[in-house]
């Protein structure tokens, strides 16, 4: 190991590792930062479970809780509070906000804490309870969007409570939607006042216990035998499951950037180590002469191979370890406590990570040092690849391919990179071989320099097939993340009509929809459509009890799992449009009209039979119609629509959407003022603070993703020195036959601007189609192919390889034709 370590530091000093060392620690930093932070995420999941649900366990309904829950929980000598959650309106004189509104009870949190401050921008404390009766607590954003302060009334619904506190910190906080909006904690005794719970109200209960660790459990098998439809039990165990959901999201595709940077340097190892071995041949020829054995060889270069990936492996956990901090700065808000130190667990995994990519993509070549004849001395040949080496480079490959399923953590999301990455790999290989050989048929009708550089293409063509490769895959993970993305969100914005509605409002009662027009009337603008919106929860499908555990995808679940929104009518509601079955109208049999993604969804077709149960009342008929949606035109829309009168006496609350010019915002907050208890929502805000969020999750997947491009940097530097000894040894030959600088430089840009063409345009091709298919089958947008990425590709290729080969090659125009020679005899 002591001779290992001086050759390492031997080849460091000359160079000959350089690449190969950044390489590895561009795939342990990539890997392990990612590491670092999911690890701290489920260390604090872990840890701050319990306050992270306010309690030990938590009963969830989408429907007010029977009393023989918290009755069963006081028996068992378990402490317990109730709270609720909802979204409606608060106002402050003439403004008026969408708040998500929590009610609780005293005694709330039973596990975590409430932090409240005395003003904006000061030192909060924990709080001593919960807000008297009478008072709320503002938080920060809410506060200032208001323009409230500590003692201002706030109306809230149909009463109005005193500011008492800023609500700076919730332990027991999510990342869902309601949390994602501006927040007040009111106490539950001034709930009924405010009169915003009514019919087709959307809220959430809950009840928090905790107690003794032994009952606790005792209540939750007691509980898990008598759950309903819409309750559910959230436990240390599966704390928080929306951010769990949300960052095991922002975890994948972290994972997978992450992937992406290991593949692209196991490719700069397998390059740099070829290089490498080239280099060493003579030398071990040398050694063999004086007594070497082939052992001997293969141990001092695998020592030094290890300490090298030792050494990587130390500086790219460390460096994994800082960039962590900045993934814990974009991300680290959605768990909403403060993240803990990392374990030694992604250590372990870096370390392990560069080791393995040596093993599997250095040990083939190193197989060659081994095997040198000491006839080398004497005749500079070489007998071909074994059959053993061969069998090296399959074991790299299957060890990439368990790295990469083992990084996924998915054997699923594993196994797609894989194939992902082979198909990629054959398909750009198969057309840059096909473009190269028929670039090699233009040399008769080219000038000199590019006859000179694309017959340098063809006497290489292996050389030239990895650059391509490496730089194609580079580029394309650069155009996605730049050009494409960016069409499709233009694509996104101009799908929406500039005067599409963005205020819906919901809530409305039936016996306020003539003073609700009369308003509008008042105000000079038009009519509102006001339809009716009944909430019921799909029993049965042709007789047949349904539930979530009767379909597998998870959307399906979800939707059989909570109430839908119906309604009814005679008109054909505008964006809507048959495509099959036909439109029931004025007919009044019963009968549903549905919409063929939720068909799709749940398995349903014309003729079946849906039963809805709606306030313990069953309605059924039959689907005659299926419906296709235009969402995009934020119009209201509604998944089932029955025949008239089906519905017509079910307790029912009204919804409608409108126009709002940014230059006319105080008639919403006039709307607010005259009917209280209704809840406008804007859309447009509610969008920009959901983006917001995937802002953080796409700032953290192009952080990472920055470390693919780097690495396809890496990559396309190794794949033009890996042939830079034969160019060096062909252009000396050149300029002794005669040939001027000139013609060589123009040899060396067009052999560097065809081979960075080709890349480029594979780059854009690819990455054209993969938006397509994002935008078709993912986003569901019209994404429309444009020559953009492909133009671009082509040119920012063309002029990336022709700079980095030109700054790589251009000292061997002055260096002397003899003094190359000699360095490569």
């Amino acid at each position: 190991m002591l001779l290992s370590l001086r050759m390492l530091r031997r080849d460091l000093k000359a160079g000959e590792l350089g690449l190969l060392l950044v390489a590895l620690i561009i795939a342990v930093t990539s890997l392990t930062s990612v590491g670092f932070f999911t690890d701290r995420v489920a260390r604090a999941l872990k840890l701050e479970a319990n306050q992270l649900l306010g309690g030990d366990i938590v009963l969830v309904a989408d429907h007010a809780l029977k009393p023989e829950w918290r009755a069963e929980a006081t028996r068992r000598g378990l402490r317990s509070v109730e709270s609720a959650s909802f979204t409606s309106m608060a106002t402050v004189g003439e403004g008026a906000q969408l708040a998500g509104v929590k009610v609780v009870e005293d005694g709330h949190p039973l596990r975590g804490s409430i932090r409240i401050a005395p003003g904006l921008n000061q030192p909060d404390a924990p709080a001593p309870g919960i807000p008297a009766r009478g008072e709320l607590w503002l938080d920060e954003r809410l506060a200032s969007a208001l323009g409230a302060k500590v003692g201002d009334t706030v109306g809230l619904g149909a009463s109005r409570l005193r500011m008492a506190a800023v609500l700076s910190f919730e332990s027991d906080r999510g990342a869902n939607f309601f949390s994602l909006l501006p927040r007040l904690i009111i106490n539950a005794a001034d709930l009924p006042a405010t009169q915003l719970i009514q019919p087709g109200s959307r809220a959430f209960y809950r009840l928090h216990v905790a107690g003794d660790p032994a009952e606790v459990a005792r209540f939750e098998t007691w509980a898990k035998g008598r759950l309903q439809r819409g309750e559910s039990l959230e436990t240390v165990d599966n704390a928080r499951p929306e951010v769990r959901t949300v960052l095991d999201r922002a975890e994948r595709f972290l994972r997978f950037a992450a992937m992406l940077a290991v593949v692209l340097a196991a490719v700069a190892v397998g390059l740099a180590t070829r290089r490498f071995v080239e280099r060493h041949l003579d030398g071990c020829a040398v050694m063999r002469c004086l007594g070497a054995r082939q052992v001997q060889l293969m141990g001092l270069f695998i020592g030094e191979f290890v300490l090298l990936g030792l050494a990587a492996g130390v500086v790219g956990c460390a460096l994994g370890f800082g960039v962590q901090f900045v993934l814990a700065g974009l991300l680290g808000g959605l768990v909403g406590v403060p993240l803990p130190a990392p374990g030694g667990w992604p250590v372990a995994h870096g370390m392990a990570v560069a080791l393995l990519l040596l093993l599997g993509f250095a040990l083939p070549p190193l197989i060659r040092l081994g095997r040198v004849s000491t006839l080398r001395v004497l005749r500079r040949e070489w007998n071909g690849v074994a059959a053993r080496e061969g069998l090296a480079w399959a074991l790299g490959a299957l060890v990439l391919a368990g790295l990469l399923v083992a990084i996924a953590r998915d054997w699923l999301l594993g196994a797609w990179v894989v194939g992902g990455f082979a198909l990629a790999f054959a398909v750009y290989g198969l057309v840059a071989w096909l473009v190269l050989g028929l670039l090699g048929h233009l040399r008769a009708v080219a000038g000199s320099g590019w006859r000179y550089g694309l017959a340098a293409l063809r006497r290489r063509p292996v050389a030239s097939l990895v650059q391509v490769l490496a730089l194609g895959m580079g580029l394309t993970a650069l155009l996605l993340l730049t050009l494409v993305r960016s069409d499709l969100l233009d694509n996104w914005r101009q799908s929406t009509p500039a005067d599409a509605p963005n205020r819906f409002v919901i809530n409305i009662q039936p016996d306020q929809l003539e003073p609700l027009r009369r308003f509008f009337a008042d105000d000079g603008r038009p009519a509102p459509l006001l339809q009716p919106m009944i909430r019921g929860r799909l029993v049965q499908v042709n007789n047949r009890p349904v539930g979530p555990d009767d379909f597998a995808d998870d959307r399906a679940r979800r939707l059989v799992d909570r109430d839908f929104n119906l309604s009814f009518d005679t008109r054909l509601p505008d964006g809507n449009s048959v495509v099959a079955g036909r439109w029931h109208g004025a007919d009044t049999a019963p009968q549903f009209s549905v919409e063929q993604g939720l068909a799709q969804t749940l398995g349903l077709a014309l003729g079946d039979v849906l039963t809805f149960e709606i306030a313990g009342v069953r309605s059924e008929a039959r689907i005659t119609s299926l419906r296709k949606l235009d969402w995009d035109s934020m119009r209201v829309n509604f998944f089932v629509i029955a025949a008239p009168g089906m519905l017509d006496s079910q307790p029912a609350s009204y919804i409608t959407s409108f126009y709002l010019p940014a230059a006319q915002m105080e008639f919403a907050n006039r709307l607010v003022a005259a009917f209280p208890n209704l809840t406008v929502i804007d859309v447009a805000a509610v969008i920009g603070q959901i983006q917001g969020m995937v802002g953080q999750l796409i700032g953290a997947v192009q952080f990472v993703f920055g470390f693919a491009v780097v690495a396809g940097v890496v990559v396309l530097l190794g794949a033009l020195q890996a042939t830079h000894d034969e160019r060096e040894k062909e252009l000396a030959i050149l300029r002794t036959l005669g040939a001027r600088n000139r013609q060589l430089r123009g040899a060396l840009l067009a052999e560097f601007a065809a081979l960075g063409l080709v890349a480029g345009a594979l780059a854009g091709v690819g990455a054209t189609g993969i938006g397509w298919a994002l935008g078709h089958f993912v986003f569901k947008l019209p994404y429309a192919p444009s020559l953009l990425p492909v133009l671009a590709g082509s040119v920012a290729g063309c002029l990336v390889v022709m700079l980095a080969g030109w700054l790589g090659t251009r000292h061997l125009l002055s260096r002397p034709p003899l003094e190359s020679l000699r360095a490569l005899t």
